[in-house]
Parts: C-alpha cells; structure tokens; sequence
C-alpha cells in the first residue's frame, strides 16, 4: 500500500462497531484492519476501491456518524474511496469495477471528481443491466473524498 497510489480490496469485510480501529478487510492469511492501515504512511493517497460488503455502513448507534471502513481509508491518506452501503451482488462488484475502471482510463486522471463521476456511470450501467425496480443492486454503491 505504501507504494502504489491506488489500491483494490475485494472480497469480504467486517465492521467492529465498538472499536471501528478493528473492523478490516478478510485476506487469506488473516485480516488488515484500519488500526494496521493508519500504522502505515500513507500520504497522498488516490483512489481506495472497495469491493466488499458493508464498506461504508454506518452504526445504527450513531447514525449521524460516519464510522466505517470507506471513512477509515480516507482518514489513512486516500482522497478518493469507493464503497457500499450494504451487500452487494457478487456478479455485479465486478461489473461496477470494470466499469469504474474502464471510464478512469478513458480520462486517464483522478482527483477532480473523475472517481464519484466514473462510479456513477457505472451504477448507471448497472441499473441499466438489472432494472430500476431491484434498485438493492444498484443503490449500495458510493463515493467519498474528492
């Protein structure tokens, strides 16, 4: 993470609403949680996408709060984070990031909103691919940061 400016996370996450310094992202040999990733220098971050369930959910405790792991990385040094707000379909992560990517590559740039801009064509395409009445595919998806 200290070497690249973007990074990609997919896969499932867990949120710890007590200590949201130990929510994390599963990996095969353990977990990363944010307490690991605000231990590393990271300044001056892109883009965070992350691909996983619940990312950016909130407590239900402190709704007026944004305590989640898409928060987190923007707290670690990430201008940009991609997240969902609940489960998401495993076929359509992909379909969102292939989309997501392929519009950052066409303009070959992030920072000015170019991620929020990306994530919503993509969402666009999504609802597109599915339908407006399953809006639970398509609506989890957000962005935060620049």
């Amino acid at each position: 993470m200290e070497h690249h400016d973007w990074v990609h996370l997919a896969g499932h996450a867990h949120q710890d609403t007590q200590d949201p310094t130990q929510s994390g992202f599963f990996l095969h040999d353990g977990s990363l949680d944010l307490a690991s990733i605000n231990r590393r220098s990271l300044t001056s971050k892109g883009l965070a996408f992350l691909s996983a369930c619940q990312t950016a959910t909130g407590d239900e405790v402190l709704p007026d709060e944004a305590i989640h792991l898409a928060s987190g990385m923007l707290m670690a040094g990430y201008s940009s984070v991609i997240g969902t707000m609940w489960w998401v379909e495993d076929v359509d992560a992909p379909f969102v990031a292939d989309k997501v990517y392929g519009q950052l590559m066409q303009d070959g740039k992030i920072g000015n909103g170019e991620a929020g801009k990306a994530l919503h064509k993509a969402v666009a395409a999504l609802r597109e691919r599915v339908g407006e009445k399953r809006f639970g595919r398509w609506v989890p998806y957000i962005h935060i940061g620049s």
